[in-house]
C-alpha cells in the first residue's frame, strides 16, 4: 500500500500507536521510533510553519504537533520516570526501604518552617537552636536554604526533630514548594499582629500539595496590637481549623524574643508527627534522600547540604546527587562538627563532589564510584537536552516574517552566577516570569554557581549579555578582562534588586513611544508677497504658542493639506521664537507657498510617552 502524503510528504502513517520519548529529544529520535527519514520530519514540520533541525532539542508541544499530524500520540516521559527508569536500569529501586518491617526504625520527623516575608521564621527557628542566622542575612530575608537538628523532651523521653528553614521572599516559590516535598511536617509561621498574607497563603497551599501536616505557629504575640485570635479565624476560612475549635490543626502561641511557647511548639510538632505519621526508616540500608541546598566553596570545593530519608550515609560511600557524583569526603553537621556517619533525617553537609547538585536533586548510595559516575553522566545529558529543548528559541515562519517587517526583536542575554543552586534557580525562574512587552525578549544563556571567571566573560562578550552575580564576585583576571571587552557585571545581594534592574533594562530596550502634543494654532488673516521670501502669512495666534522651528500642518477646511515645519517667525520687525495666543505675527513655511487666508496653521511636537 503506498505511502499516504502528509503536508506534501510521503511518510507512513501512525494509526494512533504510542510514542515514547525523553524531554529534548530529536527529530531524528523520533525517526528511529517510527522508522521514517529524519529529513522527511523535517520537511513536515516546514510545511507545518517551523523550522527545526533533524538533530536539536525538540520542545515538548512540538512533538505533540508533530506527532497529532502523523496520528501518533506522543507521550513525553516526565522527569521521574525518566529518572526512575535510568535507576531501574540499574537495578537501583529509588524511594522504597528495603527489607522486612522488622528492619524499620523509628526516626524524627523532618519540619518545613514556612510564611510569609518578615513574619518571623527564622527568628523563630534562631530561637529554638539558640544562634543567630538571621543577623547573616541580607537585608534579614534568607536567601537560602537552612537544615538544623534540635534535641526537644516529650513525655519523659528525649525527642530529635529536624528543621529546614524555607527562604521568606515571594520570589523563593520554588525553592519553598521542594522544601515541602522533602519534609513531613510544615510549620505555618504567621504573625500575630500582621495576621493572613499572601505569601502565608501560597505557603499553605505548597503544604497542602505535598500532603503534609500542618502546625500553626502564631508567633510576635509579645507585640503591642497582637491578636491570635484574628489569625485563627483567618486560617479557619483557609481550612485550618485549631483544636479548640472543634478541628484537628494545633495551633501554638509563641514569641521568638521572649521564647515564650518555644516548648509547647516542639511538643506539637512531635504530638502531630506520632499522630499523623509512621515515621520509620531502614538505617541498614545504602543512604537515600535529597539534596536540600548546595554552593561552591573556594577552599573546599562543591559542597551539598543532604537530608538522609532512608538508610546511613557514611564517610567513604560512592554518592550521586542529581548529575553530580563523587566519593563522600567529609560530613558536617548543623553545629559545625565532622561527623562519620548521617542515620535517616539527619541533616549533613557533604564534601567530594566532583560538581554542584541542585538543590532539590535527590542523593543516593550506590556500589562503587564508576556507577555514581555512569548514572551522574546519563542525567547530565538527559537534562542538557531538556534544557536545550527550553530555552531554544525557534520563530516560525511567520514570526520571521513578521520581525523582516518591523525590524527584529530586541533581546536581553544574561548570565547567571550565584552562591548556591537553589538561589540560581529562583532568580532564573523570578526573572523569565518578568512580562514586559512582545518586542523584547529576554534569554538566559548560561547560568551556574560559584565566583565569575574569565570563561563567563569571554561568553558574555561572544553574545553580548550581562552578567549577573548573586553573592558572589569575579575572581582572577574576570574584572580586568570585563573591563576590557565592556562586559557589564552586576552584583546584587538582595533578589528583588536583581529584578527590579532587569525589569528596568528590559523596559530600556523598548522602542520609544511617540505622542502628538499640540503647541498652538494660529489663523492666516492676511497674505504678503515677497521676492525675497516667497508668501508670508499674516497671522493671528488663536491657541496655544507658534514656536519656530516647530513641526507645523497647514489646514484647510479641517483637512491637512501639507506637513510642514516654520522657517521663519517674526513679530512686526523682530525676529523671535515664539509668539503665544492673542498676538499677531508673521511666518513662513518651510518648502511651501500655497497658502490662503483663513486657512490654520497648527504646531505640534511629538513627546515620548513613558511606558507603564
Amino acid at each position: 500500500m503506498e505511502a499516504p502524503t502528509i503536508g506534501g510528504v510521503r511518510i507512513r502513517h501512525g494509526n494512533g500507536e504510542t510514542v515514547r520519548l525523553r524531554r529534548g529529544a530529536s527529530l531524528t529520535d523520533l525517526a528511529e521510533k517510527i522508522s521514517v527519514d529524519p529529513a522527511s520530519l523535517v520537511q513536515v514540520l516546514f510545511n507545518l510553519g517551523e523550522m527545526v533541525n533533524a538533530t536539536q532539542s525538540v520542545a515538548d508541544d512540538t512533538l505533540q504537533v508533530l506527532g497529532a499530524e502523523l496520528n501518533y500520540n506522543i507521550e513525553v516521559v516526565s522527569p521521574e520516570d525518566e529518572d526512575r527508569e535510568l535507576l531501574e536500569s540499574f537495578d537501583i529501586e529509588f524511594g522504597e526501604d528495603e527489607g522486612d518491617e522488622e528492619d524499620l526504625e523509628s526516626r524524627p520527623p523532618a519540619v518545613t518552617v514556612m510564611g510569609h516575608v518578615d513574619h518571623g521564621k527564622t527568628k523563630l527557628l534562631d530561637a529554638v537552636r539558640h544562634s543567630n542566622v538571621v543577623a547573616k542575612e541580607a537585608g534579614g530575608i534568607t536567601q537560602a536554604i537552612g537544615a538544623y537538628q534540635v534535641e526537644t523532651e516529650v513525655e519523659g523521653e528525649e525527642r530529635a526533630i529536624t528543621f529546614i528553614d524555607t527562604p521568606g521572599h515571594e520570589a523563593f516559590t520554588a525553592m519553598r514548594a521542594r522544601g515541602a516535598k522533602s519534609t513531613d511536617i510544615a510549620v505555618l509561621v504567621v504573625a500575630a499582629d500582621d495576621g493572613v498574607m499572601p505569601q502565608t497563603i501560597e505557603a499553605l497551599n505548597h503544604a497542602k500539595a505535598a500532603d503534609v501536616p500542618i502546625v500553626v505557629a502564631v508567633n510576635k504575640i509579645d507585640k503591642p496590637g497582637a491578636d491570635p485570635a484574628k489569625v485563627r479565624g483567618q486560617l479557619t476560612e483557609y481550612g485550618l481549623v485549631p483544636e479548640e475549635y472543634g478541628g484537628d490543626t494545633m495551633f501554638v502561641d509563641v514569641s521568638a524574643v521572649t521564647h515564650e511557647g518555644l516548648e509547647r511548639l516542639l511538643e506539637a510538632i512531635v504530638l502531630t508527627a506520632d499522630a499523623s505519621l509512621d515515621l520509620r526508616a531502614n538505617p541498614d540500608m545504602p543512604a537515600q534522600g535529597v539534596a536540600i541546598e548546595a554552593h561552591l566553596d573556594k577552599g573546599r570545593g562543591p559542597v551539598a547540604t543532604v537530608l538522609v530519608h532512608r538508610g546511613t550515609l557514611h564517610t567513604g560511600d560512592s554518592i550521586v546527587a542529581g548529575s553530580a557524583h563523587g566519593r563522600v569526603r567529609a560530613m558536617i553537621n548543623d553545629r559545625g562538627e565532622t561527623v562519620d556517619e548521617a542515620p535517616p533525617s539527619m541533616p549533613v553537609q557533604v564534601l567530594g563532589l566532583t560538581s554542584v547538585p541542585g538543590a532539590g536533586d535527590n542523593f543516593l548510595v550506590v556500589d562503587d564510584d564508576r556507577m555514581a559516575r555512569q548514572i551522574a553522566d546519563k542525567r547530565e545529558a538527559r537534562q542538557r537536552a531538556a534544557m536545550l529543548a527550553k530555552s531554544t528559541r525557534r520563530k516560525t515562519l511567520d514570526e520571521i516574517f513578521a520581525q523582516l517587517e518591523k525590524g527584529e526583536t530586541q533581546e536581553l542575554n544574561l548570565i547567571l552566577k550565584g552562591d548556591s543552586a537553589g538561589s540560581v534557580e529562583a532568580l532564573e525562574d523570578a526573572l523569565l516570569g518578568i512580562e514586559v512587552s512582545d518586542e523584547v525578549d529576554l534569554r538566559i544563556i548560561d547560568r551556574g554557581v560559584g565566583a565569575i571567571t574569565e570563561t563567563n566573560v569571554t561568553l558574555a562578550a561572544a553574545s553580548n549579555a550581562v552578567i549577573i552575580g548573586y553573592n558572589v564576585r569575579a575572581q582572577g583576571k574576570a574584572t580586568q578582562l570585563a573591563d576590557a571587552e565592556g562586559v557589564d557585571i552586576r552584583y546584587y545581594s538582595i533578589i528583588y534588586q536583581a529584578i527590579d534592574d532587569v525589569e528596568a533594562a528590559l523596559k530600556g530596550m523598548l522602542k520609544p513611544v511617540f505622542e502628538e502634543h499640540v503647541l498652538g494654532e494660529a489663523e492666516i488673516r492676511e497674505i504678503f508677497r515677497s521676492s525675497k521670501f516667497g508668501n508670508i502669512a499674516g497671522c493671528l495666534v488663536m491657541d496655544g504658542l507658534i514656536r519656530r522651528n516647530a513641526k507645523a500642518r497647514l489646514l484647510r477646511d479641517g483637512v491637512v493639506v501639507t506637513d510642514t515645519s516654520i522657517a521663519s517667525l517674526r513679530r512686526e520687525k523682530d525676529d523671535v521664537t515664539e509668539v503665544r495666543e492673542g498676538y499677531e505675527c508673521g511666518m513662513t513655511l518651510a518648502n511651501f507657498s500655497d497658502i490662503k487666508t483663513g486657512d490654520v496653521i497648527q504646531t505640534y511636537e511629538m513627546v515620548e510617552k513613558p511606558r507603564d
